[in-house]
């Protein structure tokens, strides 16, 4: 027991101090997949993608949808001088649309700088209630990890409920699937305004792999109106409580 407790004085602080800081992801992570050059492309080029996130238009210009990309790096693999990943943590967005490669997307730095503020504004504990849809495991592994010493994310008055009525936010992981339709508006329905809902990992912004199949109704957006999404299979718990992060400004402005 000493030994522990001197160790962890010796240690010091090990907690992010994200959002006050910025955390920069290791060299290597593959957070994204950025579009190098978006010219010339060929038809067949659409092919390469199991989730159809590459377009092709007629100019012959590249469309890469983050929302549809599950990170397989296939396309990086085919076209590297014209694919690459994007060591990046921050990838969510409050409009689908800025997930599609050449949009504009959100702001990161000022959101990131008013977390603080915006949860001063609403006057409480933001809870949040999370609901799998129909997900793979993945995502509930990283959000998981918000639990941890490091991410810690209880410092930021972000708390997990079991209940739908006392939650601001919704998360859900997973494309909807039938039999979660229902308990996914029954939880909907019943939390008090002003409420968010943040679909985490591609199969919840998109519907992923199963996107467009008979046994799942898509994107999460197919069911409830969705202020945030966070692309990536699975998202890294910074890219998460980004997302989070942009969530609790739409309660602020709600709450206004």
């Amino acid at each position: 027991m000493l030994g522990w407790l001197v160790r962890g004085l010796r240690g010091g602080r090990v907690t992010t101090g994200y959002p006050a800081r910025p955390e920069l992801a290791p060299a290597g992570f593959q957070g994204r997949v950025e579009v190098l050059d978006a010219t010339g492309a060929d038809r067949l080029l659409e092919t390469v993608c199991p989730t159809g996130a590459i377009a092709v238009d007629a100019d012959a210009r590249v469309r890469l949808d983050r929302g549809r990309c599950i990170l397989c790096g296939a396309c990086v693999r085919v076209e590297p001088e014209r694919f690459a990943f994007a060591a990046r943590y921050e990838t969510a967005s409050r409009r689908r649309s800025a997930l599609v490669s050449g949009a504009a997307g959100d702001d990161v730095e000022p959101l990131r700088r008013s977390l603080a503020e915006r949860v001063r504004a609403l006057r409480r504990s933001v809870h949040i209630r999370h609901v799998d849809a129909g997900s793979d495991g993945a995502e509930e592994w990283e959000i998981q990890a918000l639990f941890n010493p490091y991410y810690d994310v209880q410092r930021l008055g972000l708390f997990f409920t079991p209940s739908p009525r006392h939650a601001d936010v919704l998360l859900v992981t997973g494309g909807v699937t039938e039999p979660m339709r229902a308990p996914l508006e029954r939880a909907w329905r019943v939390m008090p305004e002003p409420k968010a809902v943040v679909a985490v990992g591609t199969d919840a912004c998109s519907g992923g792999l199963a996107g467009g199949g008979p046994h799942t109704l898509g994107g999460v957006d197919a069911l409830l109106p969705v202020d945030v999404y966070v692309p990536g299979s699975p998202p890294a718990p910074i890219a998460i409580l980004h997302g989070l992060l942009l969530a609790v400004g739409v309660l602020a402005e709600d709450a206004a």
